[in-house]
């Protein structure tokens, strides 16, 4: 299980980092697939953005942050 190691503060930035993070990397996805944009680095990019940020939700919804967890002190 795991253990809350974020605050209220540190869950929304969190949260709205994630969201940020995911929506760029739709808009990336999206304007690859109508053809504005073309290369393997922005699809790369693009999953990249969609992972990291489902990942920062999941810290968000979870109340926990991996870096916290392997020692790394974060300001928020």
């Amino acid at each position: 299980m795991l253990e809350c190691n974020i605050d209220a503060r540190g869950k929304a930035v969190r949260l709205l980092s994630g969201l940020a993070s995911l929506a760029a990397g739709l808009v990336l996805l999206s304007l690859t697939a109508a053809g504005v944009l073309d290369g393997q680095l922005v699809v790369v990019a693009a999953g990249a953005a969609v992972l990291g940020g489902g990942f920062a939700i999941f810290e968000a919804r979870a109340g926990w942050c991996a870096l916290r967890a392997m020692g790394i002190k974060t300001p928020l």
